[in-house]
């Protein structure tokens, strides 16, 4: 059990981005933008192809430039709401080990989803949730912008120098740098360009994440300035 009192001294936070780095949620989100663009008659895999690199209003103005973006909006939440109720979901290895052995005031999940469905997909996997989630409607800017790490940071007391980082997106990786933060990509084949290090995988990032929590020298460790 966590005291008060473990929080301080060398203490340092970790900020995860949540799908892609802790859940495995590929398929999820493929079949529910196949869902949305066969309502509105569209080819699934350009649909899928421009989401992958846009947010969804700018989405709809690529390609369903004659909806209302309003309506598109409604009914792509409504299938991924119905996505975290009966969906099938994953956590990535390591995840439930790693984020069980951080003090819940230690680490943050932002995310560019809703926090309802975060704590969904959190509950079906069985992952603990931590005391500070920045979703999509807690900031004006998302990722890329610096400004959803940067809130996280201020909610948990700590200043951007001692927050890691953990990212699988070329956006999320942004959005930590650009918020003066030491980031670490992980889940990838090759490295997100910036990041300060690089695992294929979550798993084998596990130790020296928990390292770098309690300040300790090792040598996998950026040196601080």
């Amino acid at each position: 059990m966590f005291s008060e009192s473990d929080r301080h001294g060398s203490f340092r936070y970790v900020l995860f981005d949540v799908d892609g780095t802790l859940i495995d949620a590929v398929d999820n989100q493929r079949q529910v933008w196949r869902t949305w663009a066969e309502r509105y008659g569209l080819d699934a895999d350009e649909v899928y192809r421009v989401a992958l690199r846009t947010r969804p209003t700018e989405t709809f103005a690529q390609v369903a430039p004659d909806q209302d973006p309003r309506e598109c909006l409604a009914a792509l939440h409504e299938l991924e709401d119905e996505d975290v109720r009966s969906g099938t979901y994953r956590a990535f290895d390591g995840a439930s080990e790693l984020l069980n052995a951080l003090h819940p005031s230690a680490w943050a999940l932002v995310t560019s989803n809703y926090e309802h469905r975060v704590r969904g997909r959190f509950t079906r996997t069985g992952l603990p949730l931590p005391e500070v989630v920045v979703d999509a409607a807690a900031v004006e800017e998302g990722k890329p912008s610096p400004v959803p790490y940067l809130q996280a940071a201020a909610r948990l007391g700590a200043e951007p120098e001692d927050c890691l980082v953990i990212e699988d997106a070329p956006s999320g990786v942004q959005s930590g740098l650009r918020a003066g933060m030491t980031v670490w990509g992980v889940n990838t084949a090759a490295p997100v360009d910036g990041v300060h290090r690089h695992f294929s995988s979550l798993r084998e990032a596990v130790r020296d994440i928990l390292a770098f929590t309690v300040g300790l020298g090792s040598p996998y460790l950026p040196k601080r300035p």
